[in-house]
């Protein structure tokens, strides 16, 4: 199947199968995989919480407003974006100095530049948004060549999220995603063509 074809295929399924459990190993697979999708200057502003017990999952439950398949589905993700990405600035750059792509001139001036664009209002939230938000497509593109579905969710209370999960403030939870072995039929969901979508150079 090619990379356009996968595309296709992939669709959001919200039946699982409740007996089957994702082999830890494509899970590790899996979220490599989204680990390489683009960011900004490269500082990778996500982080994964896999929710995969079932004691968690009926604690997860009600956060995501009873969502069936948080229960059936063999994993939720949580896609969570880091506000706080510039702090991992010189730990990226260092690792270019050490390959001889750039120089530590170069380098501390890309991360004062860096630092500096974090200090602006709502720069880091909406950084954070984008750049996890890359990686969860790429999650369940992965996810889809290795045979499972996936279902992506914006419905559920963040705030009671971070609490119930003790994440730190400095993580936006972006998306839930449910990742498993579709039970039943798809549909084919409707989609505008292409002429509806693309304008070309101006509106």
């Amino acid at each position: 199947m090619t990379t356009i074809e996968l595309m296709k295929e992939r669709h959001s399924i919200r039946k699982y199968d409740s007996e089957f459990k994702i082999p830890e190993e494509d899970l590790h697979e899996i979220i490599e995989a989204a680990s390489q999708a683009p960011s900004s200057w490269n500082l990778q502003h996500w982080r994964f919480l896999a929710v995969q017990s079932e004691e968690k999952k009926q604690e997860l439950l009600p956060i995501a407003y009873n969502q069936q398949q948080v229960q059936d589905s063999s994993v939720t993700i949580a896609i969570l974006g880091d506000k706080e990405a510039n702090q991992s600035a010189d730990t990226v750059f260092d690792e270019s100095v050490k390959s001889g792509a750039i120089t530590d001139e170069v380098k501390n001036q890309i991360v004062a530049n860096i630092h500096g664009a974090y200090e602006q209002e709502g720069f880091a939230h909406k950084e954070a948004l984008i750049n996890a938000s890359l990686a969860a497509m790429q999650l369940m593109l992965a996810a889809k060549e290795k045979g499972y579905d996936s279902v992506p969710m914006g419905g559920f209370d963040k705030e009671k999220l971070m609490e119930a999960f003790n994440i730190p403030d400095r993580y936006i939870p972006v998306m839930l995603i449910s990742l498993g072995k579709g039970h039943g039929t798809t549909r084919e969901s409707f989609r505008f063509p292409v002429e509806d979508v693309l304008i070309k150079e101006s509106f």
